[in-house]
């Protein structure tokens, strides 16, 4: 029986060693990813443990003193936790509610469009934002929304109104950041699923319009249904980064002003962590961040499943 099973194990093995020497080339293709995340994101990981201690750079990781869960009490007994905790995830959810649909809006326009020169520029002009850096995007914000000179307010004093500093008041501010996360990004989170939209059977759409179906009709009977399973991925995968509100946008629009409605978990870590080199303090909240994505992720994986039976797994 010992024997049997072993050479049943071998055989696999067997095989697998066969197609790589068959595949060489292929299979070597995979060096580079397999260092790349073993260097940078399995390695790391090695050092979340000063997350627990005293991390002193001159004692090292491992010299370094055990505390146990002091990094993480200090985080969440800090005055300003809820409020970081509140501006992470307003903006997080707001992110999700507006980019999301508006994406879906979009790639199924431009899957209905019948002018192909039209859906070419509108691809082109909704895929380039995201190529643009925030520091570019700042600059392109500020000769809109500046206080002074800027076209926006330009137009408010030509109606006779008074211009509106929109990123120090801390009423404009956050509406000023998620409607230009949207607009970076909108067109190229469209992507995934334009691609989605190009796999549902064009006959669905024949039979609908044989049968009177509207075009509005079709969408929401044929066109959704279809790509509801990649909807469900995109908001899942997307729940699991809920803490993350975006730090390159926020540092760059964000000033001491609008600290009250602005500051999010990532631009306080990098104060703390960073420029006051506390980075035992910073790897704590990196974990406390991961751990509730994981559990955010798992959660609502589960009531999805049950709910509209779709899930990741």
């Amino acid at each position: 029986m010992v024997a049997k099973e072993t050479t049943a194990l071998q055989g696999p093995k067997k095989d697998l060693w066969k197609d790589m020497k068959r595949h060489f080339s292929v299979y070597a293709l995979l060096i580079v990813p397999v260092v790349y995340y073993a260097m940078l994101k399995y390695g790391p990981i090695i050092n979340g443990q000063i997350a627990f201690k005293d991390f002193k750079p001159t004692d090292g990781v491992w010299g370094s003193s055990f505390v146990g869960f002091k990094n993480f009490v200090d985080f969440f007994k800090t005055v300003y936790f809820w409020e970081l905790l509140r501006n992470t995830i307003l903006y997080s959810i707001a992110k999700l509610c507006i980019s999301v649909p508006l994406s879906i809006i979009l790639s199924v326009a431009l899957y209905e469009c019948t002018r192909d020169i039209l859906r070419r520029v509108v691809q082109t002009l909704a895929y380039l934002p995201h190529f643009l850096s925030w520091v570019i995007m700042y600059g392109i914000l500020l000769s809109l929304l500046a206080p002074g000179d800027g076209l926006v307010n330009d137009v408010i004093k030509f109606f006779g109104g008074t211009p509106v500093n929109f990123l120090t008041d801390t009423h404009t501010f956050p509406v000023i950041v998620i409607i230009s996360d949207a607009w970076k990004e909108m067109g190229w989170a469209a992507i995934i699923f334009i691609a989605a939209l190009m796999g549902i059977d064009p006959s669905l759409f024949e039979a609908a319009m044989v049968e009177g179906a509207s075009a509005v009709q079709r969408v929401w009977y044929i066109t959704l249904p279809s790509i509801k399973p990649v909807i469900v991925t995109v908001v899942l995968l997307k729940l699991g980064t809920i803490l993350d509100a975006g730090f390159n946008q926020m540092f760059m629009l964000y000033s001491p002003a609008v600290y009250s409605v602005a500051d999010i978990i990532d631009t306080w870590v990098y104060r703390q962590g960073l420029l006051e080199f506390r980075f035992a303090l910073a790897t704590a909240v990196g974990i406390f961040k991961g751990a509730i994505g994981l559990a955010l992720v798992m959660v609502s994986n589960k009531v999805v499943k049950k709910l509209a039976d779709s899930s990741l797994l």
